[in-house]
């Protein structure tokens, strides 16, 4: 037995459960959970949960009729909570950056020439932020 909690997922609210949840399958290398893989006669889905090849959680989708989507870096709707996703070098950031906007990112900073930390903060297709950069 543990003595702290252990997080079994992040959880990400969404207007379209299913795109949001298909954006990260394909970004992150996911699988759905058994049962919440697409279907047919599916209407639209309200929850979704993708795991890791090795079943361990990882992301969760949640319905919602609305979403405030953020303003940052303007404080007016602040980002609240991002993902970090790391690659090991420039060119497999610049080839991430390419592949996120294909599946519906779009691009919210680009600080891929900084020395340090080379990275790109993106948007997700319900708007929000997450981060890929280069891993120091």
């Amino acid at each position: 037995m543990s003595a702290f909690p252990q997080l079994r997922q992040t959880v990400i609210d969404a207007t379209d459960v299913r795109r949001t949840a298909e954006f990260y399958r394909e970004l992150l290398g996911l699988q759905y959970r058994p049962g919440d893989e697409p279907r047919a006669d599916e209407d639209q889905a309200d929850w979704l949960v993708l795991r890791h090849p090795d079943g361990s959680g990882a992301l969760a989708f949640q319905q919602v009729d609305r979403l405030d989507q953020t303003t940052w870096p303007d404080p007016d709707v602040p980002m609240q909570l991002h993902l970090d996703c790391t690659v090991p070098d420039l060119a497999e950031l610049r080839r991430q950056r390419a592949r996120a906007e294909a599946l519906g990112a779009s691009l919210l900073m680009d600080q891929s020439v900084d020395a340090e930390e080379p990275l790109f903060v993106m948007a997700d297709p319900e708007g929000h932020p997450f981060c890929l950069f280069v891993a120091p």
